[in-house]
């Protein structure tokens, strides 16, 4: 098993673990469905994978905003 350090894995300007944990789901979904990883392991689980990955700098969590207002009725 593999251990990833939580410092490792967070953004420095947002601590925010929620935003990682999306991140990685995210990610490791991307990897589920056949895309490259990033980085070269020797582990198969996916979900190890996306964290390696975010501790390596390679993926990160960017915020998008809604491109208009939808009004309800």
């Amino acid at each position: 098993m593999v251990y990833i350090a939580l410092e490792k894995v967070l953004p420095e300007k947002s601590k925010s673990l929620y935003k990682s944990v999306l991140t990685a789901a995210a990610r490791a979904n991307e990897l589920a469905q056949g895309a490259q990883p990033l980085i070269k392991t020797d582990s198969k689980k996916v979900a190890t994978i996306a964290l390696m990955e975010m501790a390596a700098k390679k993926v990160k969590y960017v915020e998008t905003k809604p491109k208009g207002k939808k009004t309800l009725g």
